[in-house]
């Protein structure tokens, strides 16, 4: 699968450091410079007047590695598509009558879809409707 899993004092970390450099010695990248945006806004695109034909079995294998890590990594995905997390929160003050503890909500989505939701009561008194706020927005985060 191409992961290294490292162990520390400070938690678990898994990258794809290896498994990306062999792609890019795979397909003879080692020296290629990254770039901001990989072609021009409006490009003028002429035919390929010089007939050579595209090696499809090589295209292909390029295609196939680039979609296993980004399916792999979601944080290079967003080069590639609209897929980013999106969450919304919010609160009540004081709306359980007998505790004067806040509810709060949240939702996130990867993309255009739902993955995560929630709905809790506090367990602390929040002591306006910005600290509410603030507890519900932390707690969607997390």
């Amino acid at each position: 699968l191409g992961l290294q899993i490292h162990q520390s004092p400070c938690g678990i970390f898994i990258n794809q450091a290896k498994y990306t450099l062999e792609i890019l010695h795979k397909h003879g990248m080692e020296n290629g410079q990254s770039i901001g945006t990989p072609m021009a806004m409006k490009p003028k695109l002429d035919a390929d007047l010089s007939e050579n034909p595209v090696d499809q079995t090589d295209y292909l294998s390029k295609i196939r590695s680039l979609m296993y890590l980004t399916s792999s990594r979601p944080d290079i995905v967003q080069a590639g598509s609209s897929f980013g997390l999106t969450a919304f929160s919010d609160a009540d003050h004081a709306g359980c009558i007998d505790s004067y503890k806040s509810t709060s909500g949240g939702i996130q989505f990867l993309g255009d879809k739902l993955v995560s939701r929630m709905s809790k009561k506090k367990n602390c008194t929040a002591i306006s409707s910005a600290k509410a706020e603030y507890v519900a927005l932390s707690t969607s985060c997390a």
